[in-house]
């Protein structure tokens, strides 16, 4: 079981508000709207998904590595964790 399934709906709640939002920037590029007014809700959209993906990493660091660590096998889930934070703080 994944560590988000017991936050699954608001999980799809809030993915459902990210992808209105790239909605209405395709929208605004297809009305040719001011630059800047596309590049703030970039921004935006940008956001939302750094802030679900941090959740997400939350859930995983209290579920899986801490059943992982529990088991004896945390070494591996420790390392893939610190993997996705590296991507995270990359990009």
């Amino acid at each position: 079981m994944a560590g988000y399934t017991s936050k699954k709906d608001d999980h799809l709640k809030r993915l459902r508000r990210i992808e209105g939002q790239v909605r209405g920037l395709q929208r605004m590029v297809d009305e040719d709207e001011y630059c800047i007014d596309v590049l703030t809700q970039v921004s935006a959209a940008t956001k939302a998904l750094q802030a679900f993906a941090l959740g997400l990493l939350d859930e995983h660091m209290q579920h899986c590595v801490t059943d992982a660590i529990a088991t004896g096998d945390g070494q591996d889930k420790v390392a893939e964790a610190m993997a996705a934070v590296g991507r995270l703080v990359k990009s």
